[in-house]
């Protein structure tokens, strides 16, 4: 399932900034940076569950922003991009 992942971390803060940095690597090491605080993954229903919990165990929930979309293969989805970045397609050949 492809999940999109947006995050708004209070950097007023040095706990914040780390905060900010734990959230962004945890999100790197499974999908995409599509923006700055947006993140593309694929993934199935334990990983996102997982990848879920250790999110929200990373963020503050008084000071912090977390929203995870699941986009359901089944019921398809449609992804449309304007302006310079352009997303690696994981389903095509990855040549490098």
């Amino acid at each position: 399932m492809l999940v999109i992942i947006c995050y708004d971390v209070n950097t007023e803060t040095r706990e914040g900034r780390r905060r900010l940095r734990r959230v962004a690597k945890l999100c790197e090491s499974v999908g995409q940076r599509v923006q700055k605080s947006v993140f593309e993954c694929q993934v199935d229903r334990v990983r996102f569950e997982m990848l879920e919990r250790d999110l929200v165990a990373e963020i503050d929930a008084a000071q912090d922003n977390l929203r995870l979309y699941r986009l359901a293969e089944l019921r398809g989805y449609e992804v449309r991009e304007h302006g310079r970045f352009r997303a690696t397609d994981f389903d095509a050949p990855l040549i490098l």
